[in-house]
């Protein structure tokens, strides 16, 4: 008799959401109190992330997620005020090395005077930006798939951090444009290409395509963008700079 596959997704370990814990420590930090503590609040989180994944933020409701965890309702209450606060507790280990990786290559920015050193900036946000999606693949699978909602209710986290990650990347594109590195030009346009095709190409290796992880598909991703946006070498730095201060 053949056996029946089952449909249900995958279920997402606990160590991916590991860091998820409250704000309130009952116990010593350290203590049997504290590892239960991170124990159990890790155990809501994965519950609620594998839900989320397979249907969507504001359809799982905090009574399915204390029932695939295996937990009281009230113990619920002990470690999140709502499910508002969960989904900014799973976000939270994607969204401080993003901000760090946004803030690290505009100071890298200010120190460039070439193209070359430009391209090498771009390169170590890039590789940045890669080991914070791999080392989240959850997490950022969920990111992904909400943050083009509206910032209400229990996605709100998300659409925060995708509205940090659009004006980040504005940022990092007027900045290289004011400085006469790239054609002049709406950086917002630019902006959003680099941010739409660098998250397009994430759901893809996310999704399966494990040869879009390989180091030269993020260097051939950043030459493609730099081709588009570089300045000409035609035009001096001083006549882009007049330009662009226009």
């Amino acid at each position: 008799m053949q056996t029946r596959k089952s449909r249900r997704p995958p279920k997402v370990r606990v160590d991916a959401v590991a860091s998820v814990v409250p704000a309130e420590r009952p116990g010593p930090e350290g203590g049997k109190r504290d590892a239960n503590r991170k124990a159990r609040s890790s155990q809501l989180a994965s519950a609620a992330l594998d839900l989320m994944l397979a249907r969507g933020v504001e359809a799982v409701t905090i009574d399915e997620i204390v029932s695939k965890a295996g937990v009281a309702k009230g113990s619920f209450y002990r470690y999140f005020r709502d499910k508002e606060d969960l989904v900014r507790a799973l976000v939270d280990p994607i969204e401080r090395p993003l901000r760090e990786a946004f803030d690290r290559c505009k100071r890298t920015l200010e120190a460039q005077t070439s193209d070359a050193t430009l391209a090498a900036a771009y390169g170590l946000f890039a590789a940045e930006l890669a080991a914070v999606i791999f080392d989240n693949a959850a997490l950022v699978r969920l990111y992904l798939q909400e943050r083009r909602g509206p910032i209400e209710g229990a996605r709100t986290p998300i659409a925060e951090l995708a509205r940090f990650v659009d004006r980040g990347g504005f940022e990092l594109a007027s900045f290289a444009n004011q400085r006469g590195l790239t054609r002049p030009g709406d950086s917002r346009v630019s902006a959003a290409v680099v941010v739409g095709a660098a998250e397009h190409l994430a759901a893809m290796a996310l999704a399966g395509d494990e040869t879009l992880r390989d180091p030269s598909v993020a260097m051939e991703f950043i030459s493609i963008i730099l081709d588009g946006v570089r300045a000409s070498p035609s035009v001096s730095t001083a006549e882009r700079a007049g330009t662009n201060a226009r």
